[in-house]
Formats: C-alpha cells, sequence, structure tokens
C-alpha cells in the first residue's frame, strides 16, 4: 500500500514539473503563450504608427501614399505590421480551433487551412507594399 501511494505521489511530481517547465502534453504550450505575447506587444506601436499615419495621410492621392510607402522606413514597419498581424491571428485562431473543435482531424484541418490563408494573406499584403514602394520610385 505504501508503495503504490509513493508511486502516485511521484506521478504527480513529475507532472505538476512538468507544467511548471511548460512541457504539457503538447511540449510547446508555454512557446506559444510567449510568441503570442510578443507578437501582441510588437502589434501596440506599430498599429499605433499605422492608424496616426493614415490619419495624416487622409485625402491623399495615389503618388503621395506611394512616395510614403516607398520610403525604406515606412515600407519596413508596414513589412513588420503585416508580419506580426498575420503571424498573431494565426496564433489566436490556432487557439480556438485548438479549444473548440474535438474531433482531431478537423482541428488539425482547421489550423492547417487557418496557417494556410495567414500565409497567403499575408503575402498578396507584402507584395502589395513591395509593389507600392516600387512605384515610388
Amino acid at each position: 500500500m505504501a508503495v503504490s501511494n509513493k508511486a502516485e505521489k511521484i506521478d504527480i511530481m513529475r507532472s505538476q514539473l512538468g507544467r511548471v517547465r511548460g512541457l504539457g502534453s503538447a511540449k510547446s504550450g508555454a512557446h506559444h503563450w510567449k510568441v503570442e505575447r510578443v507578437t501582441a506587444i510588437a502589434l501596440v506601436p506599430l498599429t499605433v504608427w499605422f492608424v496616426i499615419s493614415v490619419l495624416t495621410h487622409l485625402g491623399a492621392d495615389q503618388p503621395a501614399i506611394a512616395a510614403w510607402a516607398g520610403s525604406p522606413l515606412n515600407a519596413a514597419l508596414l513589412l513588420a505590421l503585416i508580419v506580426m498581424t498575420f503571424h498573431h491571428m494565426q496564433l489566436g485562431l490556432q487557439v480556438v480551433w485548438e479549444d473548440y473543435i474535438h474531433v482531431i482531424r478537423r482541428r488539425e484541418a482547421a489550423i492547417l487551412a487557418t496557417k494556410g490563408a495567414c500565409l497567403l494573406l499575408g503575402l498578396v499584403a507584402a507584395v502589395a507594399v513591395l509593389k507600392l514602394a516600387v512605384l515610388a520610385h
């Protein structure tokens, strides 16, 4: 009796230690959580910069916007905004699918489709920024 009780305590300790280290059943929960937070933090100044930039260019014509986007700093910040936005969106939707889709094949299909859609939309947005930046020169 005492031996099995001791074995149960060891199993519980290992499980708790694994949780503390962020090594749950998926072995990546802590990393996923940290990346979500990093992208969220990066999006705050990028979004503020973007909103201010849009408001200062209200009513501007296409050549003025192309010149603005053609600036290396603005183009780099736009690309960073795109990358962070779509990566953050993919990470957040993945958590939703993992929490609410209980059939493993459907969940994996939803996650894969989300990753593909975010990648495709991010690439389209990046090409649009690059094309706009090239038009400026």
